[in-house]
């Protein structure tokens, strides 16, 4: 990853991610992070599911929708690229309610209308979370969960050692994904920053997970899981928020 960070003043870099929708969809299919790391753990977060109307915040081409689906939830899912809606279409079936919205903007969906909310790798993009939060708030039940990952507040300062890990930070990193070229920007933020955005927005953090990768990652990753004796590793955080 990119050691190099950037003020807040530079011009921001666009996460367009219909830019390389297929390529990022392809390799996130099988890949460590997302397929062995991410998914389980916010499907393990959800637990028992049967029957709750779940929003997907951010849904990318349809994985968590299809697990939590899968699991005996109703789910719903935005997202702000039309191509990765495009895309979870066509995973999850063209009766399924998937639409075109951007989290910082008002969502197209009335009060109290969810029970859970998932937010899994949507936030770290953006400066401002209190807008994004407010919404999500909104939108569930009282009582109702956000579950959410992030980049890990140690990511940044791991990455560069020059980083102040108490200042909200703007970075960028340079991918492939599956021969498609991509520039990605994330906020760092520490964790009370968090924590503390939570609680304006009307959530109580209930957990804070940093768990291990799915137990198959050790066999399907060697070479990666060996410097991780006992599966854990550092790259996201994990939030399970309750609405007041």
């Amino acid at each position: 990853m990119s050691s190099e960070t950037r003020s807040s003043t530079d011009v921001a870099v666009e996460n367009d991610y219909d830019l390389f929708a297929e390529g990022y969809a392809a390799v996130n299919e099988t890949s460590l992070l997302n397929a062995y790391y991410t998914l389980p753990a916010i499907v393990n977060l959800a637990g028992d599911v049967t029957g709750r109307r779940i929003l997907d915040a951010g849904c990318g081409s349809g994985p968590t929708s299809k697990a939590l689906r899968d699991k005996g939830a109703v789910v719903a899912g935005f997202d702000r690229s039309a191509k990765m809606v495009e895309l979870a279409r066509q995973r999850l079936g063209d009766d399924a309610d998937l639409r075109v919205a951007d989290i910082s903007q008002p969502l197209p969906y009335p009060d109290a209308a969810f029970d859970d909310c998932v937010a899994a790798l949507v936030l770290h993009y953006l400066e401002d979370w209190a807008s994004p939060l407010a919404e999500l708030r909104r939108v569930l039940k009282p009582g109702g969960r956000l579950i959410m990952a992030v980049n890990h507040p140690l990511l940044l300062p791991l990455i560069n050692r020059k980083a102040n890990y108490f200042a909200t930070t703007k970075w960028t990193d340079e991918y492939d994904f599956n021969g498609q070229k991509a520039t990605l920007t994330y906020w760092h933020r520490p964790l009370h920053a968090m924590t503390d955005a939570f609680t304006a927005a009307g959530f109580r953090t209930a957990v804070i997970s940093e768990p291990p990768a799915a137990p198959e990652a050790r066999e399907l990753f060697p070479d990666e899981m060996a410097e991780f004796p006992n599966g854990a590793f550092l790259s996201f955080v994990f939030f399970v928020l309750e609405a007041a």
